[in-house]
């Protein structure tokens, strides 16, 4: 997703292109990798010679939801597909999505009633990007997207909204009082209906630039989109009884930029977006341990049981 104040992101982003066009290997969706490996996962209906990213699964594994942009990285929208007995299905657009301004940042609740997003159809400009949501109805139709308000968006862009099971939302933001160009934040509802946001401080916001983060279901790991000057790249942290401690760099491409980290259930599997030649951008999956849960990300068509 974007990854620099509303006034640059489409220039900014745009210099990047030249570096994307790389070429990488592919990945069996459901086989361990060798740890440290990152391998192309993209199934071959969402593949495209665009740029996809930012992925996020309903719970039961049979709904895909995505980012799309150009290869410029630019006109994001957000796609969806669904797991039948052929595999993914052609991705559509889901039935919320903006009717002008850019729509990305997809991410389904724990219980798949609730998916949020980033947009800036409030913005004739187009550049704003605050956190949506829209919910299920008993009929599985989504509802009408409704705006986040203040203080989870700001007069800034807010990028990459991740829920937890209890209600809080892991974002990226631009607002002013951060610590460098974009900040991680946490926002936690409160019992009026409102919101409380602050910021998670160092090491998770410094004076580099991060602006987006995936955190594991059991709240002890973290992975950060982080540029410091060399491209944004993914960055683990381990939290212990001290707080928060960066564990290392994820081993990815070094020569192009990484986007849109969904950790599995377990947080021992990655799924991210770097470029990948002649495709643009792609989906790439990595080990993060040396046994991860093969079951992640979700096999379509479903794996068959043998006798």
């Amino acid at each position: 997703m974007a990854m620099h104040r509303p006034s640059s992101v489409l220039p900014l982003l745009s210099s990047l292109l030249p570096g994307l066009l790389l070429i990488a290997g592919c990945a069996d969706a459901g086989a361990p990798n060798p740890t440290g490996t990152a391998m192309r996962w993209t199934p071959p209906a969402i593949a495209s010679d665009q740029y996809e990213s930012s992925p996020t699964f309903s719970p039961d594994g049979r709904e895909l939801y995505f980012m799309r942009s150009d290869r410029q990285f630019g006109n994001w929208r957000i796609l969806h597909s669904r797991c039948g007995r052929d595999g993914w299905s052609t991705p559509q657009t889901p039935s919320f999505a903006a009717a002008s301004g850019a729509d990305a940042d997809p991410f389904l609740s724990a219980d798949g009633r609730r998916l949020y997003f980033v947009s800036t159809r409030h913005d004739p400009a187009g550049e704003d990007l605050d956190i949506y949501y829209v919910e299920r109805g008993a009929d599985g139709a989504w509802g009408t997207a409704q705006r986040l308000p203040e203080p989870v968006n700001s007069k800034a862009s807010e990028l990459l909204p991740r829920a937890t099971a209890d209600g809080r939302l892991y974002f990226g933001s631009s607002r002013a009082g951060g610590h460098g160009k974009n900040d991680l934040y946490l926002a936690t509802p409160q019992a009026d209906g409102g919101w409380r946001a602050h910021n998670l401080g160092a090491p998770l916001s410094t004076a580099a630039d991060e602006y987006e983060a995936d955190i594991a279901r059991d709240g002890r790991s973290l992975v950060a989109v982080i540029d410091r000057g060399d491209r944004s790249h993914l960055y683990r942290f381990e939290r212990g009884e001290d707080g928060w401690r960066e564990s290392g760099r994820i081993a990815a491409r070094g020569d192009v930029f990484q986007v849109g980290p969904l950790l599995s259930p377990r947080g021992d599997r990655l799924l991210f977006a770097q470029a990948d030649g002649e495709r643009s951008g792609e989906l790439f999956l990595i080990d993060l341990v040396a046994r991860p849960d093969p079951s992640w990300p979700p096999r379509c068509p479903p794996a068959q049981a043998t006798r």
